[in-house]
């Protein structure tokens, strides 16, 4: 079979085509690209190791990068030591290897900082970080090189403030300490930094805004190990602080919190009816498309829902269902470092139950930045441990009460029927003697 030969005009049509691409500028002046470079190779490590100053709020995940390492190195080794202690006291966060990883739903509640901490990509991640955390963190290797390191500084804000007029200044009171008698210049300045507020954690519902204020001081006495060049600020709880000031370790001058509210619309999102997402909710569909998380827990244990994929500084809020969990209504004016209510959000915006409670199962759905995200299906269910036995569960009596009743009606309705088609046998034997 002969194929047709292509038509003049078509080669023609070829020729000019293939004659202005080779006429083209940027076909002569095209380069490949160049291949990356390492980002680890671009920064040098500092010849005298320095301690860089962090400080974070206390329940947030924090990140602590390692910002330099020597290329050979594969993999790196994080080392922590407490304020005030010896370099004897120094320990290893992970294997000699750099790879102990952790699975950060796995993550307990309140548990010790080698459960809480993961390493991604040389970076180090502690969940739900607490004081206790504060210290320093230094990125090295298993031969004892040090490559960069951190003074962190976990605060626990104390309480939490409803605004409800205008927002105050960024910066609150500053309280001063004079050093000695006759001395006009003061010893430290103590304030608090407000970062921004955050946007509205909901939309098309009322909100929540919050600010963080985390606790600086400012002094020229600071020590050199731990700041730079004319730096004169570091945070309260940092190593830079010389103990000479140890009044202000116990200053109720720390951390705070302020939360308002706000109502803002939903962008580009068709609304439904409340009727209509009640019913995709009982038929079991998902009215935003949103990933659903499955998680069981036992009861009587302290239980703690992160939001997926939120990060310290993101507006992050929490809904029961169809109902709204606000932190004024729950930890408004009241003291952070006292009791807690059972169900809380707590200052690294997770969900706390303490503990939880079989009626706490259900739907929670998870807003982030304004967007509702991710939905959670809790089941909590009853544990029997070690140590404990069936009659020590408080609804035991009450469901062995409802067993025995519902026994007892059984067997006097079973009575009664027997009794009943006794009486009626006797007496169609009586009708049929009679007949006789």
């Amino acid at each position: 079979m002969l194929c047709p030969s292509p038509s003049p005009l078509l080669l023609l049509l070829l020729l000019l085509l293939l004659l202005l691409l080779l006429l083209s500028p940027e076909a002569w002046s095209y380069e490949a690209p160049e291949d990356k470079q390492d980002a680890f190779a671009r920064k040098a490590c500092p010849a005298f190791l320095t301690f860089t100053n962090a400080a974070f709020l206390a329940g947030v995940t924090v990140e602590v990068p390692c910002h330099c390492k020597p290329q050979q190195v594969q993999s790196v080794v994080w080392f922590f030591r407490k304020h005030l202690r010896g370099s004897k006291e120094t320990r290893a966060l992970t294997d000699h290897h750099g790879n102990s990883l952790l699975d950060p739903d796995s993550v307990p509640h309140s548990g010790g900082l080698r459960s809480r901490f993961s390493i991604r990509l040389f970076s180090l991640l502690i969940f739900r970080a607490e004081p206790d955390d504060s210290g320093i963190y230094i990125c090295g290797s298993a031969h004892k090189d040090f490559f960069y390191a951190y003074d962190v500084d976990i605060q626990e804000a104390r309480t939490l403030s409803f605004i409800r007029g205008p927002p105050s200044e960024s910066i609150s009171q500053i309280i001063e300490e004079r050093n000695g008698v006759g001395s006009t210049k003061p010893l430290y300045q103590v304030f608090t930094s407000f970062r921004p507020w955050s946007v509205c954690d909901r939309c098309g519902l009322p909100g929540e805004q919050v600010r963080v204020g985390l606790c600086y001081v400012h002094s020229h006495y600071l020590h050199v190990r731990f700041r730079r060049a004319n730096q004169t600020v570091t945070s309260c709880g940092s190593g830079a602080v010389p103990r000479a000031f140890g009044r202000l370790k116990q200053s109720s001058f720390g951390a705070k919190m302020e939360v308002k509210s706000c109502e803002v619309a939903c962008e580009d999102q068709a609304t439904l009816s409340p009727k209509i997402i009640a019913l995709m909710a009982f038929l079991g569909l998902n009215s935003a498309s949103l990933p659903v998380f499955y998680l069981s827990a036992p009861t009587d244990r302290s239980l703690t829902l992160g939001c997926p994929g939120a990060r310290p500084n993101m507006a992050v809020a929490w809904d029961r269902g169809f109902k709204p969990i606000y932190r004024s209504e729950r930890l408004a004016g009241r003291n952070l470092s006292a009791t807690h209510p059972r169900l809380h959000l707590d200052t690294g915006h997770n969900l706390v139950f303490e503990p939880a409670k079989t009626p706490d199962s259900g739907v929670y759905y998870c807003w982030l930045e304004g967007h509702r995200t991710a939905e959670i299906r809790l089941l909590v269910y009853v544990h029997l441990g070690r140590g404990q036995s069936v009659t020590s569960h408080p609804d035991f009596w009450a469901a062995m009460n409802l067993v025995l009743r519902s026994y007892v009606s059984m067997t006097a309705l079973f009575c009664l029927l027997l009794f009943f088609r006794a009486g009626v046998r006797h007496f169609r034997d009586t009708n049929e003697t009679h007949e006789d």
